[in-house]
């Protein structure tokens, strides 16, 4: 397992499990929970942040959310 912050631009992954319930619930809301297929689209220049595909549409997160959600390479 990695961190979502470590993917690189083009690479799919599936969200494993969160580091915290409060991001969890924050992301839960946003259709990011475990065994949901996640496409990095693009990584701003200094890494942070970073976009997203998930569930249909475009997702920007700051690179300290990214930090705390674990996923596998597919």
């Amino acid at each position: 397992m990695e961190k979502l912050s470590k993917i690189g631009v083009g690479e799919t992954v599936t969200i494993h499990s969160f580091e915290s319930d409060d991001i969890f619930l924050k992301l839960m809301e946003m259709g990011c929970v475990p065994g949901e297929k996640v496409i990095v689209e693009q990584v701003a220049p200094m890494r942070d942040p970073i976009s997203i595909l998930i569930a249909g549409y475009k997702l920007s997160l700051r690179l300290e959310e990214a930090e705390k959600i674990w996923v596998e390479r597919l």
